[in-house]
């Protein structure tokens, strides 16, 4: 009996290592597929958004014998490697990058979703990362940041164009509209700036770099990035004054823990994918394969589709921010659009015509255009106040609960008090009504015709709605201004009417202008008054001295503020703020300071 007892310890001990050298160095992927995984996992769910975007259709995961150093696996093969394995490779990541990058049980969790749960849309990533990667180091090498980053729009979006969180954050970068708006991005009925990937990509530098400056640390202002600065800022208190991410661990919000480790994982992945046999699933487009052209007339995605046989897909995909594929612009407000650099001088050589062309569907088009510039509103984000409900919310706004439901993406017909939503902040404009009975094509643009009268888009005279309305009495006030403008870079004869308190046409008319074309340095006729006034005046305090167009208050700077919880309070942008305090390093904020806010 005991010589048994002695034979199965024996066994015992000489199998004991070996069962645990397997399990550090041969782990089955059926082991990843069934190890329990939270599914609703931000960093999960964005994954999944993937499997439905349109691009990749008809892409498959790419098989073993097309790629260099996979000779030697199987399809069925999946490359795993030791703990020991992943921390030599994450240090020297470490090593070659301000970041610190660590490795440890929570980073392994994330590895195993990038490298075997989800590896053929970690594939997908792959392929959608040489559309952006490009575009986003460009812009970090401009703020002076760390390239790695670049890896945060992976966690953030899965590099979704189209990504949008429960939570009602948005784009490649995930911007909630508060934060948005305070970094200069704009929200209306037609255009969403936080789908727009390079203008997110230039805010999110910004916000980094805010961060940065407060926390000087990597980890944190990636933390903060995800769940704002006050629960970093709490965390930071709660554990005594530490500022280390892994020491902070635990007093930050759950889904926080988890933010920094899928960094890690995903930088780590798409560093070594290769060695994990994965990928890039190819979208069919390259980042240096995109151009931009510049829309100055109402134009809708079916138009440039149609006229130069592009793939509507591919022209939604290249232009997220449009909401309703459709470019609501004017020669006043352009708007840039992105195609195939093989499809610009198609669309330069055609422009005037792209405008007029009709599509297919007549109707629908003229309805659409019609519409998108009597809609066109800006959004603004409204608290719920006791007793109200959608129906009364949707009154005091002029809109429909249908349309506050759209722009939400709410489901159910109520709200609760102190909820935030999004609202238009003004009432739709009417388009004016002109005596044509017929509906005509122009090279500007197009008339829509209904019923008896034509109403006309804003591109067929080149001038705003309130222009068109007020032509008679505007034609009869020609008289001779007396002072001179000389035209900056940038501006236009829209900007330039705005400034002066007049009309394009009355601009026109002051300068035998037959166009809407001005050059830098050219010398415009303008109202006298008008120009007088915009000259500096000290306010009634005698504290400053400000132009009509550009008026300050000041603000006291308290402990614990930051530039943008500023911009927020004050509904100004960052960038405004540090142009108008010559504002270089955020970190040099001191209680007491007065800062200027524009007005």
């Amino acid at each position: 009996m005991s010589s048994k007892k002695s034979l199965f310890l024996s066994l015992f001990l000489l199998l004991t290592p070996l069962y645990f050298f397997a399990q550090d160095t041969i782990r089955p992927d059926s082991l990843y597929r069934n190890k329990p995984l939270v599914e609703d996992d931000p960093v999960v769910l964005m994954l999944d958004s993937l499997a439905n975007l349109k691009i990749f259709e008809d892409a498959e995961f790419p098989h073993s014998d097309q790629y260099q150093n996979w000779n030697t696996y199987s399809d069925m093969d999946i490359p795993v490697f030791p703990d020991s394995v992943y921390r030599e490779r994450i240090a020297q990541m470490n090593d070659q990058s301000p970041f610190e990058f660590v490795y440890n049980s929570e980073v392994r969790k994330f590895i195993e979703v990038y490298a075997f749960k989800k590896r053929k849309l970690t594939a997908r990533i792959m392929g959608l990362a040489q559309i952006y990667f490009p575009l986003f180091e460009e812009q970090l090498d401009r703020h002076n940041m760390p390239l790695e980053l670049k890896y945060l729009a992976v966690i953030e979006s899965a590099l979704n164009p189209v990504a949008n969180s429960r939570a009602g954050a948005k784009g490649l970068w995930q911007f909630m509209y508060g934060t948005g708006k305070v970094y200069g991005l704009k929200v209306s009925s037609y255009v969403d700036d936080r789908f727009d990937p390079y203008k997110a990509t230039i805010a999110a530098c910004e916000h980094l770099g805010d961060l940065y400056d407060i926390y000087g640390n990597w980890a944190l202002a990636l933390a903060a990035y995800n769940s704002g600065a006050g629960n970093v800022n709490k965390a930071i208190r709660r554990s005594g004054g530490l500022k280390n991410f892994w020491a902070l661990h635990n007093y930050l919000p759950r889904e926080t823990r988890s933010y920094v480790p899928a960094f890690i994982a995903a930088s780590y992945v798409l560093t070594y994918a290769n060695e994990h046999k994965i990928y890039p699933v190819d979208p069919g487009i390259l980042y240096y394969e995109v151009d931009t052209v510049t829309v100055r007339n109402p134009l809708s995605f079916e138009q440039i589709s149609e006229m130069l046989n592009i793939p509507m897909d591919e022209v939604a995909f290249l232009n997220p921010s449009f909401k309703h594929r459709f470019i609501p612009a004017t020669p006043e407000n352009p708007y840039k659009v992105r195609l195939r650099k093989k499809y610009v001088g198609a669309f330069i050589n055609n422009e005037t015509a792209l405008y007029a062309y009709k599509t297919r569907n007549v109707s629908a088009q003229d309805s659409l255009m019609a519409m998108a510039f009597s809609n066109f509103r800006e959004a603004d984000l409204y608290t719920v106040k006791s007793g109200e409900s959608l129906t009364s919310i949707a009154k005091k706004f002029h809109m429909t609960v249908a349309e506050i439901k759209a722009l939400n993406g709410l489901r159910k017909n109520y709200v609760k008090p102190k909820q935030k939503i999004l609202v238009y902040t003004k009432p739709p404009r009417e388009l004016p009504k002109s005596s044509t009975t017929a509906s005509t094509s122009t090279g500007a643009g197009t008339t829509m015709a209904s019923n008896d009268t034509t109403r006309q888009s804003p591109t067929s005279t080149n001038a705003s709605p309130s222009e068109e309305v007020n032509s008679a009495s505007s034609a009869q006030n020609t008289e001779a201004p007396k002072s001179i403008h000389v035209v900056r870079s940038g501006e236009s004869l829209g900007s330039i009417a705005n400034k002066y308190h007049c009309t394009v046409q009355q601009l026109k008319s002051w300068n035998d202008l037959s166009g809407d074309k001005i050059t830098v340095g050219q010398k415009l006729k303008v109202n006298g008054a008008i120009a007088r006034s915009e000259k500096p005046k000290t306010t009634s305090s005698g504290k400053t001295t400000t132009s009509s167009s550009q008026k300050y208050i000041y603000y006291t700077i308290q402990s614990g503020d930051n530039l943008w919880d500023i911009a927020d309070k004050f509904d100004v942008t960052v960038a405004q703020l540090k142009k108008s305090n010559d504002i270089k390093n955020t970190s040099r904020l001191k209680p007491g300071q007065k800062i200027k806010i524009p007005r």
